[in-house]
């Protein structure tokens, strides 16, 4: 088990971009001074959970990869979350899952009373339509349809990692703390 740990640690690492590369985005220098603080880079029982919502949340609504991290980044300023665990977490939407999350997105915005048509998605996807057939698509009656579902969607992941990072933290804690009285 603790080779696992181990091996999930570096994967973690190797994916999420150091404070340095975060803080060199463009997008992002104008809040300097403020994403500078340490509590936004430190790994405790509070930041950790509020940074893998933030990650969460905002990697699936917001469905720009240039602009997932920026924006969890600045998602974690007002909720005091940990900005290298966003960064990571905006990951889980990338080429092969983002397919999955719109389809899902559109069923929910139609449960939700909106009219997207699924079939012209699954058409549009399979023939591998051009940026001007997507637009003129998403500009008919799907675009409320995928940003109702979209938000839906991403709030219940993002509740959901929320609560498994802090079951997580407290098991690992736990072990530690098992551990060292063994010893």
């Amino acid at each position: 088990m603790a080779e696992r740990v181990g091996f999930i640690q570096r994967l973690a690492a190797k994916a999420t971009p150091s404070r340095e590369q975060v803080l060199e985005s463009r997008w992002l220098k104008p809040f300097g001074s403020r994403i500078r603080h340490s509590q936004f880079w430190r790994f405790s029982r509070r930041s950790v959970p509020r940074g893998v919502f933030a990650g969460l949340f905002v990697g699936i609504f917001l469905m720009v990869p240039g602009l997932q991290i920026v924006g969890a980044a600045l998602m974690c300023v007002p909720l005091r979350g940990n900005i290298p665990v966003a960064a990571a977490m905006t990951f889980l939407s990338n080429p092969a899952t983002t397919p999955f999350f719109v389809a899902m997105a559109i069923l929910v915005g139609n449960r939700m009373g909106f009219h997207a048509d699924l079939a012209t998605f699954e058409a549009l996807l399979q023939r591998g339509a051009g940026i001007g057939e997507w637009s003129r698509w998403l500009l008919s009656d799907a675009a409320p349809a995928m940003i109702s579902g979209l938000f839906v969607i991403a709030a219940a992941v993002a509740l959901v990692g929320w609560a498994m990072s802090i079951v997580v933290w407290r098991w690992r804690i736990g072990a530690k703390w098992r551990r060292r009285a063994r010893t």
